[in-house]
């Protein structure tokens, strides 16, 4: 069984079990994103019973909610796991130079939600393919994402910029994806959207990012490109940031935006003034 997916423009094949085929499409988001299974993938995850090889090289862990990930290196790829402390294990595999990405273990919804995620990276990154955390604001017919540690406002923010600013609409509040596109950057929407459902097959090109903190004022500046850099690379997949080839695939990525699209900080209060502010500099209105 097969089913497609369109996500940034990027053919992705579920190709396995009616099991699998079903953990995927029941998951929120990935309904919009469904396209008939026909033409080239970019990628294909396939779910396999055989056995998962061994990570040999951890390059990044985190734990989250009692789940442990790792990811790095086995004998001939890359290889996520997420491994619950009440339950069994979900990994994934890729060998070098295969557009194939295996996945076998359990197929709770959690589990199997980011670790599509990952594997939606691993197979785009090479295509000038970035997913971000960040919310992104959509606004006559541009957009401008906005930046920041978790608990710094940025989905308070984007709501400040809907309640206060005409036509202002989400298009994502958690991991967009950017591509570069023959020289122009695009945000487009993802079946990724954090705590606030907001799932549209919708792409804009990205006028701005605003990297967020909070202050007792409202003030906004734009950056230099080192200080653009620095304020743009935090958002993107820590996972990918421990591996030279990936790494190499994210600066490049983060080096066409920053050619293109302007970088500002903005501190601020949790305010109209504030969203009506970054909305002046970004838009000239």
């Amino acid at each position: 069984m097969t089913k497609d997916y369109l996500i940034a423009d990027h053919r992705i094949r579920i190709e396995g079990s009616k099991e699998w085929i079903d953990a995927v499409s029941t998951l929120d988001g990935f309904r919009p994103f469904e396209v008939e299974a026909e033409g080239e993938a970019v990628a294909v995850f396939c779910q396999t019973e055989e056995g998962t090889p061994e990570i040999r090289e951890i390059q990044y862990r985190t734990e989250v909610d009692g789940i442990v990930d790792h990811f790095g290196r086995y004998d001939k790829g890359y290889l996520f796991e997420m491994i619950p402390s009440d339950g069994d294990a979900l990994r994934l595999w890729k060998e070098d130079g295969s557009n194939q990405i295996y996945f076998s273990g359990a197929l709770t919804p959690r589990l199997v939600r980011f670790s599509l995620w990952i594997a939606y990276g691993l197979a785009t990154l090479p295509y000038q393919t970035l997913a971000i955390h960040t919310s992104v604001i959509q606004y006559k017919g541009r957009t401008v994402l906005f930046l920041g540690e978790s608990g710094t406002g940025k989905s308070t923010h984007t709501r400040l910029w809907r309640e206060n600013i005409e036509e202002a609409v989400l298009l994502n509040d958690d991991s967009p994806i950017i591509r570069v596109v023959d020289g122009e950057v695009r945000a487009y929407g993802s079946p990724w959207s954090g705590k606030t459902p907001c799932y549209k097959q919708e792409n804009y090109p990205l006028a701005a990012c605003v990297r967020l903190s909070q202050a007792p004022y409202n003030k906004i500046q734009r950056l230099s490109i080192p200080q653009a850099y620095a304020a743009l690379h935090p958002s993107c997949p820590p996972d990918f940031a421990y591996d030279q080839v990936l790494y190499d695939y994210v600066g490049g990525t983060i080096g066409g935006i920053l050619s293109k699209v302007p970088i500002y900080h903005l501190a601020c209060l949790p305010n109209a003034e504030a969203a009506q502010l970054s909305c002046r500099t970004v838009f000239g209105e």
